[in-house]
């Protein structure tokens, strides 16, 4: 059966102090998050051993460290992350950020600190 997916109908829920999560796709092999941080919230940094990421931010702006070096990503724009690197995003914008989070295979038991 094909179901059409969306924040209204995938699983939520919430991390860090205020920011949510939308799981779009939830598979072994493939992750695929919404994901909304509201402006002056972060991530701790961490890695992940298997799981290669990509952001893509659909509103505001992120500003994603990855081992050391800050790139700022606008809206319509995306960055990967190979597994093993570490890195952490911050909402640093004036703005509310959404994102997508595209992870292969997925991060589940595979986030590591650091």
């Amino acid at each position: 059966m094909t179901i059409v997916v969306s924040k209204e109908n995938a699983e939520h829920y919430v991390w860090g102090a205020s920011c949510d999560g939308w799981r779009l796709v939830d598979r072994a092999d493939l992750s695929v998050i919404h994901e909304r941080m509201p402006c002056g919230s972060a991530e701790t940094r961490h890695f992940h051993q298997k799981a290669r990421q990509f952001f893509f931010v659909l509103a505001g702006e992120l500003s994603i460290e990855v081992a050391g070096t800050v790139c700022v990503v606008a809206a319509g724009r995306g960055l990967e992350i190979a597994p093993g690197a570490p890195h952490r995003v911050v909402n640093a914008g004036a703005d509310v950020a959404e994102f997508l989070v595209v992870s292969q295979p997925t991060t589940r038991g595979d986030r590591n600190e650091g």
